[in-house]
């Protein structure tokens, strides 16, 4: 590549709540030191001064040290846009926002008011300029930051049961959409940063979380907005299991980038640290039909959650040359793995395309090398 060449990879959820933290990255690290620009979505918040800020508060808050492991695997960009931003309060956010950019680490999604939470992130490399924002589309309304309180830049999404019969107890059927003004005020932002970068990338917390293939109404209709606004690529994260990949107009939308890292014991009936966590640890196998692996016990997520993905973007000159995603396997012990052409490689790429197609997306797929283009948008 010459040097004019930029790489962006873009990974899932970050959930660094075990000790030792810097070796959950170690298989990873060099990988992402290579990158020019790399980004995480920061799912739980770090601090040393835990508050419990509202009932449904569930995570307790990382020790600060995760924020240094983060930066020493290769990050120079986090998205803070999650559902999970207040449960510590003002402490909570007040530390992870010092607590970054204290190691030259940018952020964007979260702030001490909702305009901090909306500015974007702006990072240049080789010539080309990349914006990043961040938006929570699954709540609560307690995450989302106001004028007056920190939080979380946001997407409203409103869901509406529509009875299919008059017969009584018959399902309803469900339909999702955007609250117009928050959707605009994303479009806003986003308007606002292409006339400033040569890259927009719009992160979005969204998506029904621990299952397979399902796309929601609003799933579509945010991505969508967004990319009419100026947006490039949509990096789709909150899941904890894949989702598949669309082009509209030409532009990548990665649904849900599934896991990065994420060790922890809290979502377990025996790991919970509150009363909370236990109950969600309970309810969540009988709401989306799922037992936990043994051999996963910190990772306890979907088993089909082992299979993952990290976006990446060739830019040169500013224009998007190429997207793939690089294979990736959460092992054993919570660890993310980069995976070759190879049969384990080829389960993932299985997988994804599997899961693309049950959705009805229109993305295709192809090896080159180790890595897996995405076919269908601008940079075919």
């Amino acid at each position: 590549m010459n040097d004019k060449t930029a790489t962006l990879l873009s990974v899932g959820d970050l959930m660094l709540c075990m000790p030792d933290p810097d070796s959950y990255f170690a298989m990873v690290t060099p990988t992402l030191k290579e990158a020019d620009v790399v980004v995480g979505q920061g799912e739980i918040i770090f601090t040393d001064r835990p508050v419990k800020s509202y009932s449904e508060a569930m995570f307790p808050p990382s020790d600060p040290v995760g924020m240094k492991a983060i930066a020493n695997a290769g990050f120079n960009v986090i998205t803070l846009a999650t559902n999970h931003i207040w449960d510590s309060g003002i402490p909570g956010v007040e530390d992870t926002l010092n607590g970054f950019k204290d190691l030259g680490v940018k952020v964007t999604g979260g702030g001490m008011t909702l305009a901090e939470a909306r500015t974007p992130a702006i990072i240049e490399r080789k010539g080309s300029k990349f914006g990043f924002l961040s938006y929570n589309c699954v709540g609560p309304k307690e995450s989302w930051a106001t004028s007056e309180k920190p939080g979380c830049s946001y997407v409203r999404v409103i869901t509406h049961y529509e009875m299919q019969t008059v017969q009584p107890g018959v399902k309803p059927a469900i339909y999702t959409f955007a609250e117009p003004s928050s959707l605009k005020a994303m479009q806003d932002d986003i308007r606002k940063l292409r006339e400033l970068v040569d890259v927009v990338v719009v992160c979005l917390h969204k998506g029904l979380v621990h299952t397979p293939v399902t796309l929601l109404d609003y799933d579509q209709e945010i991505p969508y907005a967004a990319i009419d606004a100026g947006a490039d690529v949509i990096m789709g994260t909150h899941p904890h299991i894949l989702k598949g990949i669309e082009i509209y107009k030409g532009k990548v939308i990665f649904h849900s980038l599934c896991n990065f890292v994420t060790p922890n014991k809290i979502l377990t009936s025996y790991g919970a640290t509150s009363d909370v966590a236990k109950e969600w640890a309970i309810k969540r196998k009988d709401l989306f039909g799922f037992d936990l692996d043994p051999e996963y016990p910190t990772y306890p997520f979907h088993t089909e959650a082992k299979y993952s993905a990290v976006a990446k973007l060739v830019v040169e000159s500013g224009k998007i040359k190429r997207v793939s995603y690089l294979p990736l396997l959460i092992n054993k012990q919570a660890q993310p793995e980069f995976l070759k052409k190879d049969s384990r490689g080829q389960e993932v790429f299985d997988y994804m395309e599997k899961i693309t197609k049950a959705a009805k997306l229109n993305a295709t797929f192809s090896w080159d090398g180790d890595e897996i283009v995405v076919h269908g948008g601008d940079c075919d």
